[in-house]
């Protein structure tokens, strides 16, 4: 069977096609949300990885899957409706449970240990940031966007359209902001690695901001990468 993946491959093709990867990649800092319009051999320019390992380790899992016929949900074959509905019910109110439940931590980690452990100012400062941004961000989708998305769809109005391509391209700068944010959060705390004998506090934040990673980064690729493209191809 042919590899389905290679050096030209686009990032974000590969999560669509295989969304498992997305841990993959994760492992090894490749952007396959905001930056992943890149194709394969860029995207792992400067990484702790080999492109040819990477792309055999890929191809084996993906057949691996292929031939367990484990069942993946292709979001590229759903309506926009249901896509949209998804989001919500599952990113958008993972974070509006867990960034206010979060942020007392954060704060009491940076108040109890900021002193001797400088960086947490700026972890402090970060969150509250995305967390503001993230906040502003799904209100603007569900209130704004995604309405007249659900609507385009029926309509197919070139007011709508002229409106959301704008609307979409905002989004998405928005995107990269929180994108940026949380690449940063990672690397100040190296990788979220708490220090040797952090308390019981410290490395549930550390855990809770890595998870908010992976579902941010999950939420935009299913956003940059599937549903916005639908709207921004129309002419």
């Amino acid at each position: 069977m042919e590899a389905p993946f290679h050096e030209q491959t686009i990032v974000r093709d590969i999560v669509t096609k295989f969304p498992k990867s997305a841990d993959f990649f994760k492992q090894y800092k490749i952007d396959f949300c905001c930056g992943g319009e890149k194709p394969i051999k860029n995207a792992v320019e400067g990484k702790e990885v080999l492109l040819q390992d990477l792309l055999k380790t890929l191809n084996e899992l993906y057949q691996d899957m292929i031939k367990s016929k484990e069942n993946i949900k292709d979001w590229t074959a759903i309506s926009s409706t249901d896509l949209i509905h998804h989001i919500i019910n599952t990113h958008h109110r993972f974070l509006n449970e867990e960034l206010p439940q979060l942020s007392p931590y954060v704060t009491k980690v940076f108040r109890v240990h900021g002193t001797e452990q400088k960086h947490l100012a700026k972890v402090h400062s970060l969150f509250h940031q995305l967390k503001t941004e993230l906040e502003q961000h799904t209100i603007k989708e569900e209130n704004e966007v995604f309405p007249l998305i659900i609507s385009y769809e029926d309509t197919h109005s070139d007011e709508d359209l002229q409106i959301l391509k704008k609307a979409i391209i905002d989004l998405e700068d928005e995107h990269d902001v929180a994108g940026d944010c949380i690449k940063e959060l990672r690397e100040i705390t190296n990788d979220f690695t708490p220090p040797n004998g952090a308390c019981g506090t410290y490395r549930l934040v550390y855990q809770r901001l890595e998870a908010l990673e992976s579902d941010i980064f999950q939420h935009v690729h299913l956003e940059n990468n599937i549903l916005f493209p639908r709207v921004l191809t129309q002419k």
